[in-house]
């Protein structure tokens, strides 16, 4: 899979207001009737060509697809201590992480999107799809998906069942996230009896499934969107 050259988008970029704050999500709505709704978050650097393409392709599969923007209009980092600065700011701030996470969705659900909703996310992304469920933040869940994304419980969490199958695909050469990390997580799923898929891709770096740039690895990006397509026709 690629971003081409001449790649156009099918949705369009919304705008919507959280306690009086501005924020520009993407709405991809599903060709067709809908089976479902995902809701895609994006990675540090925020929305951009990169998850408009991946709604776009789940729309394409018969999904409501919406990106939820965590970081507000026009804030877009494009340097990595900007990236890393917004990251931080929501880490240090779950509470506004899981609002922003919450107020995405229910603003995709006032435009018309399906109830039942599989969230799915990409490296700072991932972090979140794993707030969102440690949390119970997300009503009429049917599964979390995580590609490439931070796996730690921060102080103070901890992990009950969230009633729907996580999906965590990583990269077997990560170098930001361990091995340690990924056995971790697992311990804490199976301590409460969470049904839960774990997938490890051999020679993949960290972002592996970010197209056109070095870190990109096709197979991993092939195998993990064919375990998440498999999650997303068991959940719908």
């Amino acid at each position: 899979m690629e971003m081409s050259g001449n790649w156009e988008p099918d949705g369009e970029d919304v705008g919507y207001q959280v306690n009086g704050e501005a924020f520009t999500g993407y709405l991809s709505p599903a060709v067709g009737e809908s089976r479902g709704t995902v809701l895609v978050i994006h990675d540090w650097d925020g929305i951009d060509d990169y998850e408009r393409k991946r709604a776009d392709m789940l729309a394409e599969m018969g999904y409501d697809a919406f990106a939820v923007d965590l970081y507000g209009k026009g804030n877009r980092p494009q340097e990595t201590g900007a990236k890393k600065a917004e990251t931080q700011r929501l880490y240090q701030d779950r509470e506004r992480m899981q609002r922003l996470t919450r107020a995405g969705l229910d603003f995709a659900r006032e435009q018309g999107v399906a109830e039942e909703t599989v969230v799915m996310g990409y490296c700072f992304g991932g972090a979140v799809v794993l707030e969102a469920a440690r949390n119970g933040l997300i009503d009429q869940a049917r599964g979390f998906a995580t590609f490439h994304g931070g796996l730690g419980t921060p102080e103070g969490q901890s992990w009950s069942d969230p009633g729907a199958p996580l999906l965590i695909a990583h990269g077997g050469a990560d170098s930001m996230i361990s091995m340690t990390d990924v056995a971790t997580l697992a311990g804490e799923l199976e301590a409460v009896g969470a049904t839960y898929t774990i997938e490890v891709y051999s020679g993949a770096p960290h972002a592996f499934t970010v197209f056109d740039t070095g870190r990109y690895q096709q197979r991993a990006d092939e195998q993990s969107w064919a375990a998440f397509t498999g999650l997303l026709e068991r959940a719908f």
